[in-house]
C-alpha cells in the first residue's frame, strides 16, 4: 500500500516536469523578408507570389480578395539551431501559402500575419516564432489576392 503511494507520487512529479519541459519557452518575432530569400535560394519559392505583411505597403488589387487561409507549421528542434527551426517552420507555410495561391490564381497573399493559438500579431516586417523544449510552431492567416499588372 505504501509503496503504491510513492509510486503515485514519483508519476505525478514526472508528469509536472514533462508538462514544464513541453510548455512554450521562447516567442520571437523574425523578419519575413529573411524567410524569403531563404526560399527563393533554396528552390523552395519561385517568386510568383508575394508576401505581403499586416501594415507592410501593398499594390493596387486588381480585384476582389479570393479567399483567406490559416495555417500552422511545425518542426523539430533537435538539432537545429533556433533561428534556422523558426524560418524553415516559416518557409514551410509560405510554400503551402505559394501553392494555394496558384490553385486559386492569385499572385500575392496580403494581410498576412501571425495568428498562434487565435492570438493575431500584426507586424509589417517581422512574423511571430513559437518554440517548445521540443518543437518550432509558426502560424499563419492571410487573404489571397492578385494585385494589378
Amino acid at each position: 500500500m505504501k509503496m503504491t503511494k510513492q509510486w503515485s507520487l514519483a508519476l505525478a512529479v514526472l508528469s509536472a516536469a514533462t508538462a514544464a519541459q513541453a510548455r512554450e519557452v521562447k516567442v520571437s518575432m523574425l523578419p519575413l523578408e529573411d524567410t524569403v530569400q531563404m526560399g527563393i535560394r533554396e528552390g523552395k519559392l519561385d517568386g510568383s507570389v508575394r508576401f505581403y505583411l499586416s501594415g507592410a505597403p501593398v499594390p493596387q488589387l486588381a480585384d476582389q480578395p479570393l479567399g483567406e487561409e490559416y495555417l500552422h507549421r511545425r518542426t523539430s528542434n533537435i538539432g537545429k539551431e533556433l533561428v534556422f527551426a523558426c524560418h524553415w517552420a516559416a518557409l514551410a507555410g509560405l510554400m503551402a501559402l505559394q501553392e494555394n495561391a496558384k490553385k486559386r490564381g492569385a499572385n500575392a497573399v496580403v494581410d498576412l500575419h501571425s495568428f498562434y493559438n487565435e492570438k493575431t500579431v500584426k507586424d509589417p516586417a517581422r512574423f511571430e516564432c513559437n518554440q517548445t523544449s521540443y518543437q518550432t510552431i509558426v502560424a499563419f492567416k492571410g487573404t489571397y489576392a492578385r494585385t494589378a499588372p
